[in-house]
């Protein structure tokens, strides 16, 4: 599935995918999450998240690289937006505008 075709998701739903949030903006959101919050190695994240990796056999989109801790990784995922989804462990980020909340 293309950028565009998630984007234009994301307008039907009401989103301006220029000001407020993209296909990829969600990808580079779990990154993060993945990486900093979870702290998950770089490496199984991109490989999880179907991106080019560099490796020495040059087999980028291997799928069963790293399997099981994938499935870790998206169990840990998956909790974490469970613990979202009924309001525990959010933490208020300001707008663009880089006015923290106060």
């Amino acid at each position: 599935m293309s950028e565009a075709a998630i984007n234009a998701a994301l307008r039907r739903l009401g989103y301006d995918t220029r000001t407020e949030i993209t296909g990829h903006g969600f990808r580079a959101m779990a990154r993060t999450i993945l990486h900093e919050e979870l702290e998950h190695k770089p490496e199984v994240i991109e490989h999880q998240l179907a991106h080019a990796v560099s490796d020495n056999l040059g087999s980028a989109y291997n799928r069963t690289r790293f399997i099981k801790e994938r499935r870790a990784m998206m169990q840990r995922w998956a909790d974490y937006l469970d613990r979202i989804k009924v309001g525990a462990d959010v933490v208020p980020i300001g707008r663009a505008t880089g006015n923290a909340p106060g």
